[in-house]
């Protein structure tokens, strides 16, 4: 089978196409035929080889985690009912390639109306968005910060936080994405003008650095602040005074804990995005063999919403 794996870590251009055995699933797990694969952030964090400890993967690897296709082969224990059927789910590392095995307990079915893609797109952003609101709720009239406003994750937070009654404000750069935040029912705000937005309840921080610093000044006293992302290279460092006036401060480490009942909140935003009241927003679908220029493009965030790899096998 093609796939794409990671020679060594470093930039981009370690990710070269592979020819490799097609895998057999084992007790409790499905084969998946993939369809599409989805492109994280983190992945391109693990190429580099940042947080061993968070994730222990040692070169040469096949990247990613999640992936749309179909059921083609089923292990022991695992009903004959999933042949054929067209999922979205995570998987045990391995997804660049033209199959995945994955466990039956973590496949979830498309729903009706709801094609692959947006199934795909919304899978992990949305369930990642969903528990980031239940581990730091926000209320209706609250000004709520979310950056980035309008990536994978952004998106659908600021549309979440939005139906739950809360004035957003997306952090954004340029026209487009201006356009796209306020589409979803936000006020967009560029990244140069956080200072204008006034005192917040609550920051959803994606990015760090520099501006995740000027983020937490805006929280008034007795807000909330979480961290999600680094993708300005670092984690917010909370000082001691931002951490006795702030109600709640919540850092990267949540984001380990949401893994146990990600499930659930899976099935919801599968629902949602069928019924219509959550729209997934994809940038672009590059081809399996593309990897590395989907990893470029990423880090010099060139595309608005989700990056996705097609296999062509769809």
């Amino acid at each position: 089978m093609r796939a794409i794996m990671a020679t060594s870590f470093g930039p981009p251009d370690v990710l070269e196409p592979a020819e490799l055995p097609t895998p057999q699933p084992g007790t409790g797990r499905l084969l998946v035929r993939v369809d599409l694969v989805g492109v994280h952030w983190v992945d391109t964090m693990v190429r580099l080889g940042r947080g061993p400890a968070v994730f222990p993967v040692t070169p040469p690897y096949v990247p990613g985690s999640g992936v749309a296709g179909t059921v083609v082969a089923v292990g022991d224990g695992v009903d004959d009912a999933w042949l054929g059927a067209k999922v979205v789910t995570r998987v045990e590392g391995g997804a660049y390639a033209e199959m995945a095995v994955a466990k039956a307990a973590d496949a979830l079915v498309v729903p009706e109306g709801l094609d692959s893609a947006d199934a795909l797109a919304v899978l992990f952003d949305g369930s990642t968005a969903l528990a980031l609101l239940e581990r730091t709720p926000v209320h209706a009239g609250e000004k709520v910060l979310v950056m980035p406003g309008v990536g994978g994750a952004g998106s659908l937070l600021v549309q979440l936080a939005n139906a739950a009654g809360a004035t957003v404000i997306a952090a954004v750069r340029g026209e487009q994405k201006r356009a796209l935040a306020e589409k979803l029912g936000a006020v967009a705000v560029e990244y140069d003008q956080l200072d204008s937005v006034g005192e917040l309840d609550v920051v959803f921080d994606g990015i760090g650095g520099e501006l995740g610093t000027t983020a937490i000044k805006l929280v008034k006293d007795g807000g909330r602040f979480s961290r999600y992302g680094m993708a300005a290279g670092g984690e917010v460092a909370v000082g001691a005074a931002d951490g006795r006036r702030l109600a709640s401060v919540v850092g990267m480490e949540q984001l380990q804990e949401f893994w146990p009942d990600a499930p659930r909140r899976m099935r919801y935003v599968l629902n949602e995005a069928a019924a219509g009241r959550l729209t997934p927003i994809i940038g672009r679908i590059y081809p399996l063999e593309q990897a590395a220029t989907a990893h470029e493009d990423i880090a010099g965030r060139r595309f608005v919403g989700k990056i996705l790899l097609t296999t062509g096998q769809a």
